[in-house]
């Protein structure tokens, strides 16, 4: 049976329209043949206003005349898309149809690789239907629409997520059953997206999950990272970085718009026309192509878009005389220069041109998110466009810094090819835009090179030079009444410029009396002297450390006269900046911290000048996770229970019903139950550390877990150094000793290193060199093993996440902003050891106190006890420093590890003097540990803290933070489609 539709195109009275992506609706055709067998294929007809909806289908057959079915005319305007359901038997068919007829194997065979490509087209087409009616429907109504913007996307596999949310499990688990294949092994063949790397993306996907199953209208915008961050290794030096390779087989998920692209500029320079506008010549042009991914909700027909962003040259920019003539680097240049820009995800930005690519990458993600947002409200809008109601129909979401360049990109669209004049301009740009802040950290909170931005931006840098200038009028004005130093330091603090002079027209306030000095030369502290002989005595010193003269002291005692001069030196000029948050709060209407701990902070110290001028545009949204990635579809056992003893599914979308398991915490079939499952979850994970690692593990030792991206306040140190700890104190115990005093436990950790910091590479390497020892020693067993598992991601935590009792959230306190792995964590029924930091705080209130195991110091004290260190107050636990003698006994191997502890030694200097306190909470720490280990071998304790952890944890649902932030920040409203 052979089908062939023919390009669909509608006749009006001005002559032809051919198919347009825009306004399209595709439409299911079903083809019923004698033996009542049926395939699902899809044809596209056009929308427009004026236009005749047609479709023409191309039969070959030689059997009888078909008749070709419309679903959705026969049936009329109100059947919904969901009566149209497919059973196993014609997703058979399906599978089968895209095996042959879209394939990327050779015929031959029907493996496991082929099956899941064939397997996933035919769900992309049940998702493409969805899609392309949501977008319909969008159109249609012209509601305002929330968009997402984020530097990452964190989506993990595909496959059992969608056909979960389009319900549809069962009947594709038959279909491949029928095809010889099982769905769990087809769907293991799907590589993770490489779109992102830590909680920043995974939130960010986790927001399109409850978009879209809320039926909110709203997209998301990213890059299309052809390499990811890296692919990890360990191997016996630690962390290896080596390209991610998903895309290269392609994915089945994305749909290429070939007719979706937009022009990016870089460099050029910026000119006055004769008219008097400004105007952006010459300079790199490329174009940013977009590459849409459907992203269904759960049990509803909304399926809105990613749309990922990829970089290239039209073909008229090859270079082919340079080719031929065999200069075949520079040919290609302009094609090499563009494509790179969506290689790989966080280039490494210690060079210049790594700089350059990284502000590359942000441009590109505003640029193209920006002008397709615009072209969309201008085609909604018809001939009737408004530009005063551009905010009324969009809200542009920044999530974190890295699309703060939306704050220019859209000034610059408005102004200069628009038409709008600055204070229009600048008006919308206000009302339309808000800033997610995820970061406490200075280093994260971005600061890019004004040199190096005017270079790459010049329109844009004019732009935000204005936004500076109407900012320091507004300090002035606001608090012009204050003292001249006070003013002058808020100045300092919130200007969007850094280390510029100020505008003329403020200048004045802060004159001073010229000091008759070089400008170019500024007074040293210390002085030389000249005595009365007229002899200089320097403050040099000499290779012992003691201050010397050119003459002997005996000498020196007969001059009775001394006298200072001043040596003057060259000044050292500070390098101007552009920094990126202040300038999203500025331009953005809303700023918003991401738990309650965390936008206290924002408003305390890290925004407090700002808060003082605008403490109506900050908020709290704190974070959460979709439970139907997180526990319904992860943990099928869990989820199972939960729906039996809750009485119903429901909880899938209303998490609050998930407190109805706290009347039942004490009861000892449903403890039994959640043992069990817990434990088949842990002989999963056993399996899979064993094909991973090599280590074998007992399931009935505590899962002790810590997964997160390795970086220093997340303290992964503190927690091996307690490892090595409880490994010390092992081996001084006899065999019966150990038994009686400590619990089996499996540590394991997972979390990539950024490729240059050093630091964290170090960590992982400790990690995995203290796992090779203790592993390995016979005295110890099973009583104690440490595993590090390569290339964390998604998928893997949906492996680990489930099987946990114990996880590890236990960074600084006040560093981390929330967190969302805690929450994951939690919603399984695994019980947490952590600091007062990010979403603990909030995790402990709402699963009990006396369910949560609470050390270390709290962030209001933090400040104080890194002074105290200063000032050489601090005295370290006498356990902490026979843990780092024992790391330098070489007990874990002949690898020098004096840079690593030599970070937690010391009273001050970079890298030195413990900043993240390790050594000040370790005591806290190793105590703490004893009472998870007191509380683990009262099982019927911990399965009730394990109950309740997950009963307490439906505040943490995405869904409750996409409804705050639809009503509090983009004031969109769910559109459910007809």
């Amino acid at each position: 049976m052979s089908i062939m539709a023919t390009s669909s195109y509608c006749s009006t009275t001005n002559g032809v329209e051919l198919f347009n992506h825009y306004g399209s609706n595709s439409r299911l055709i079903r083809f019923s043949s004698i033996n009542t067998s049926s395939k699902l294929f899809l044809t596209r007809t056009s929308n427009f206003r004026r236009a005749e909806r047609c479709f023409y289908v191309k039969s070959t057959l030689s059997e009888p005349k078909q008749k070709v079915q419309d679903p959705i005319t026969d049936l009329g305007a109100e059947s919904d898309l969901s009566s149209f359901a497919p059973d196993a038997a014609s997703i058979a068919s399906s599978i089968k149809y895209h095996a042959e007829f879209t394939p990327l194997y050779s015929p031959e065979r029907f493996e496991l690789p082929k099956a899941f490509f064939a397997t996933a087209q035919s769900v992309r087409d049940s998702l493409l239907i969805n899609w392309n009616a949501t977008y319909d429907t969008y159109e249609k109504k012209n509601m305002k629409q929330a968009y997402y913007l984020s530097m990452e996307f964190l989506q993990g596999r595909a496959l059992l997520n969608a056909i979960g949310n389009l319900e549809l499990t069962g009947a594709y688990a038959e279909a491949l059953k029928k095809l010889g294949h099982n769905l769990e092994n087809v769907a293991s063949q799907e590589p993770d997206a490489a779109l992102g790397n830590g909680g920043l993306g995974r939130l960010a996907s986790c927001f399109l999950d409850s978009l879209a199953t809320l039926n909110y209208p709203a997209w998301g915008y990213g890059l299309r990272y052809k390499y990811g961050l890296f692919k990890q290794r360990i191997t016996k030096d630690g962390q290896e970085e080596i390209a991610e390779d998903w895309l290269e087989i392609g994915s089945p998920w994305e749909v290429v718009r070939n007719d979706v692209s937009y022009p990016i500029k870089f460099y050029g320079k910026v000119t006055t026309g004769s008219d008097g506008k400004r105007y952006w010549i010459g300079g790199e042009d490329i174009k940013a192509v977009a590459y849409d991914v459907p992203i269904p909700g759960y049990k509803t027909n909304t399926t809105i878009n990613l749309r990922l962003w990829s970089t290239q040259v039209p073909s008229a920019d090859f270079y082919l005389s340079a080719f031929n003539a065999g200069e075949h680097t520079k040919a290609c240049e302009a094609e090499a220069n563009a494509k790179k820009i969506c290689y790989v995800l966080y280039p490494g930005d210690e060079s210049d041109d790594g700089k350059i690519l990284r502000l590359k990458q942000q441009y590109t993600l505003c640029s193209a998110s920006l002008q397709d947002i615009i072209a969309r409200f201008e085609r909604r809008s018809c001939d009737r466009i408004k530009w005063e109601e551009f905010p009324e129909k969009v809200a542009v979401q920044m999530n974190d810094t890295h699309p703060t360049l939306c704050i220019p990109e859209l000034m610059r669209i408005f102004i200069d090819l628009k038409g709008l004049n600055w204070n229009e301009a600048w008006n919308i740009t206000k009302r339309t835009v808000a800033y997610t802040n995820h970061t406490v950290l200075p280093e994260a909170l971005e600061k890019w090179s004004y040199e190096l931005m005017q270079k790459l931006l010049p329109r844009h840098v004019e732009i935000i030079e204005a936004i500076d200038e109407e900012l320091v009028q507004e300090i002035v004005s606001k608090f012009g009444s204050l003292d001249l130093e006070k003013l002058e330091e808020k100045l300092t603090t919130m200007r969007i410029l850094e280390n510029f002079d100020l505008p003329s027209s403020v200048a004045d306030l802060f004159t001073k009396p010229e000091i008759p000095v070089d400008n170019n030369t500024e007074t040293v502290e210390v002085h030389d002297k000249v005595k009365a002989s007229g002899e200089v005595v320097t403050n040099d010193e000499d290779d012992t450390g003691k201050k010397t003269s050119a003459r002997t002291e005996a000498a020196a005692e007969k001059d009775i006269e001394t006298k200072t001069i001043v040596r003057l030196e060259p000044a050292v000029i500070p390098p101007k900046k552009v920094r990126m948050a202040n300038l999203c709060v500025v331009g953005g209407h809303a700023v918003n911290g991401v738990a309650e701990i965390h936008s206290e902070i924002l408003k305390e110290e890290v925004f407090r000048d700002f808060y003082e001028l605008w403490p109506e545009k900050f908020q709290n949204k704190t974070n959460g996770v979709t439970p139907r990635r997180w526990i319904h579809f992860c943990n099928p056992a869990l989820s199972s229970i939960i729906t039996k003893w809750t009485g119903t599914e429901d909880w899938v979308l209303k998490t609050e019903k998930l407190a109805e398991l706290q009347k039942f915490a004490d009861n000892e079939v449903l403890q039994t139950e959640w043992r069990e499952a817990k434990r088949n979850n842990k002989i999963k994970v056993a399996s899979f550390l064993k094909e991973k690692t090599g280590y074998s593990v007992v399931p009935d030792a505590m899962f002790d877990i810590q997964v997160k991206r390795i970086h220093e306040y997340k303290r992964q140190l503190l927690n091996i150094f307690g490892i090595v700890y409880r490994y010390k104190k092992m081996k001084e115990m006899t065999a019966a000793e150990r038994k009686s005093n400590f619990v089996p436990r499996v540590c394991i950790f997972g979390g990539k290193a950024f490729a240059t910091y050093v630091q964290a590479k170090r960590i992982v390497k400790f990690i995995t060199d203290v796992g090779a020892t203790i592993n390995h020693d016979p005295e110890i067993g099973d009583l104690l093993k440490v595993v590090f598992v390569p290339d964390y991601n998604v998928s893997v935590a949906e492996l680990l996440i489930p099987a946990s009792d114990l996880s590890q959230h236990i960074s600084t306190a006040g560093m981390e902003a929330s967190g969302t792995s805690n929450m994951k964590f939690a919603m399984n029924g695994c019980i947490q050891i952590g600091t007062l930091d990010g979403a603990n705080v909030e995790i402990r209130q709402e699963v009990g106190e006396e369910n949560f195991f609470l050390f270390g110091a709290q962030a209001h004290e933090i400040a104080g006890l890194r002074k105290e260190r200063a000032d050489g107050k601090f005295v370290p636990d006498e356990r902490f420093e026979e843990v780092k003698e024992f790391v330098r006994s070489s007990a874990f191997g002949s690898y020098n590890y004096d840079e690593l502890i030599g970070s937690l030694e010391g009273n001050e200097g970079f890298g030195r003097a413990d900043y993240f306190l390790v050594g000040m909470d370790f005591p806290s720490y190793i105590e703490c540990q004893e009472k998870v280990d007191e509380a683990y071998r009262d099982q019927k304790r911990w399965t009730k803290m394990s109950i309740l952890n997950t009963a307490g944890s439906y505040k943490f649902s995405s869904d409750r933070t996409i409804h705050e932030y639809a009503k509090d920040i983009w004031n969109v409203e769910p559109v459910e489609l007809p």
